[in-house]
């Protein structure tokens, strides 16, 4: 593995010097197209990037190491933009949501200020912190949980994720089941998302939803509400193994060959506003990885008056393909 990077990393996104691949920006320009945003619906807090796991998918190269991490000050801020954006969505998301001391002043602060509040989750979080304590604050205030379980094969998971990471998510899904999560009629919701565990891109999710349903019922007797399947963003430590392993130039072709213009439509950058671990907005999560700032200028999160306003431009680099390839980016 290569060394790890500090964000951004600006330099490492262009596709120039790959035969048959035009940039993002000039596609679109062919297709006779272009990015701007809908009506804003969703904000999406990235509380920071310490986290209990270093993936090799993650664009955001996220890990035990990072010290990126929202403050109790900028949490406030985040609260009060909320309070003014009156979001549909509010979606907290990390590194690991559950390692920053202010999660539950967070959830707590954000809960009644929308209909749907979620918090992403890699499971294993929940062991290495009061995991218990925090499912219950989470059930008390309705939190939706967005698990993260990349594959049903357990060799397959470590790999990507670390030793013994399958066995320990399998662990807490059970518990979130016993806790009411996932099951019928609970008002708990439980989804999972899976991403491939290598160069290449996701199924059908409708199919993967299906087999995922029949192998944990079968095998672990876990139940789920939904299933999200997502293609891995050539960006942060996933774009390093990918140079790495010699797959770069062939996962971006790929991408690139995916491009659906119809998927455009219903890319989350439409409806989505972003906010890091500093108060910063963005586009997008992976537009926070690249420090690609929101209307191309940076704006903290207590300047700005409500969401993004209709018709606003949207910034675009490369690693776009990966939201646009075949059905799109959940």
């Amino acid at each position: 593995m290569m060394p790890e990077q500090s964000l951004p990393e600006t330099a490492n996104v262009s596709l120039n010097g790959i035969i048959g691949v035009d940039p993002f920006p000039q596609t679109l320009m062919k297709n006779k197209l272009s990015l701007e945003r809908g009506k804003t619906t969703t904000l999406q807090i990235n509380v920071g990037l310490l986290c209990n796991q270093s993936c090799h998918h993650c664009h955001l190269s996220a890990g035990p190491n990072r010290k990126e991490i929202m403050d109790s000050e900028t949490a406030e801020a985040v609260i009060s933009y909320a309070q003014r954006g009156h979001f549909e969505v509010i979606d907290l998301t990390g590194g690991a949501p559950e390692l920053n001391p202010n999660i539950f002043r967070l959830v707590e602060g954000l809960s009644p200020l929308t209909s749907r509040l979620l918090v992403r989750s890699n499971l294993t979080a929940l062991k290495v912190t009061a995991g218990d304590i925090l499912v219950d604050f989470y059930k008390r205030h309705g939190v939706v949980l967005i698990a993260s379980f990349p594959t049903l094969l357990e060799g397959q998971t470590d790999s990507q994720r670390g030793s013994g990471i399958f066995k320990d998510s399998i662990e807490v899904l059970n518990k979130l089941n016993s806790l009411g999560y996932g099951q019928e009629g609970a008002g708990l919701e439980l989804d999972l998302v899976t991403n491939p565990t290598g160069a290449f891109l996701p199924s059908s999710q409708s199919q993967a939803e299906k087999r995922f349903r029949e192998v944990l019922q079968q095998k672990w007797g876990i139940v789920f509400n939904q299933l999200f399947s997502l293609a891995n963003v050539p960006l942060g430590r996933f774009r390093q193994w990918l140079i790495q392993s010699g797959n770069l130039e062939r996962y971006l072709e790929k991408l690139a060959s995916y491009f659906n213009a119809c998927a455009l439509e219903g890319v989350m950058c439409k409806t989505l506003v972003s906010v890091s671990w500093d108060g910063t907005l963005y586009d997008c999560d992976f537009n926070l990885a690249l420090g690609l700032h929101l209307g191309g200028k940076k704006i903290h999160v207590s300047e700005m008056p409500g969401p993004p306003k209709p018709g606003s431009p949207i910034a675009v680099a490369d690693h776009c393909y990966a939201c646009t390839a075949g059905m799109g980016f959940t």
